[in-house]
């Protein structure tokens, strides 16, 4: 069984994890003190998944190219001018407020909601269908009375966006 490439991070956890990032790479998190072969017998256990998931990322790279600086402007300009409408739309038929919205280049999520409300959303979103987008929204202003992923915090989705499944999975293609 042959291990596949991969970068190694060790720290104070106290197991391993796998990682597939966006441009291919594997990344291999690891406790301090465990061995080189137990890694790499771990890494070629999962070289099935690993293959799995580096095609899923080819497929987002395909579908989601990085965009050219005058591309990224125009999305900028987009999510600066949509996100806090639909924001204020959506707050309103919710009664959840945020504290102050952010727009961000974030690359691995879509929105976030900060401890104190606040709610950040990436540029990259208005890649994405209208419906996808109007979910991230609601997703992250659930969070203002649900800080967690709970059967309470879907509900209080679905509430809004009875089809949030549907949207959500738009976001993975």
């Amino acid at each position: 069984m042959t291990t596949p490439p991969y970068e190694l991070v060790r720290s104070r956890r106290k197991t391993l994890a796998l990682e597939v990032a966006r441009d291919g790479r594997v990344i291999v998190r690891a406790p301090l003190r465990l061995s080189q072969k137990r890694i790499d017998d771990f890494v070629s256990q999962h070289a099935a998944w690993i293959a799995e998931h580096q095609a899923i990322q080819q497929k987002r790279r395909e579908n989601h190219p990085e965009p050219t600086p005058e591309e990224q402007a125009e999305f900028i300009r987009q999510a600066k001018e949509i996100l806090p409408q639909k924001t204020a739309h959506y707050s309103r038929l919710m009664n959840l407020y945020p504290t102050g919205i952010t727009i961000t280049g974030a690359q691995k999520r879509f929105g976030s909601c900060s401890g104190k409300n606040r709610i950040c959303f990436s540029w990259r979103l208005m890649q994405y269908p209208e419906a996808a987008i109007d979910y991230v929204v609601v997703h992250e202003l659930a969070h203002i009375r649900h800080k967690d992923h709970s059967k309470a915090f879907y509900a209080c989705v679905a509430e809004v966006l009875p089809d949030w499944k549907e949207r959500r999975k738009l976001l993975k293609e």
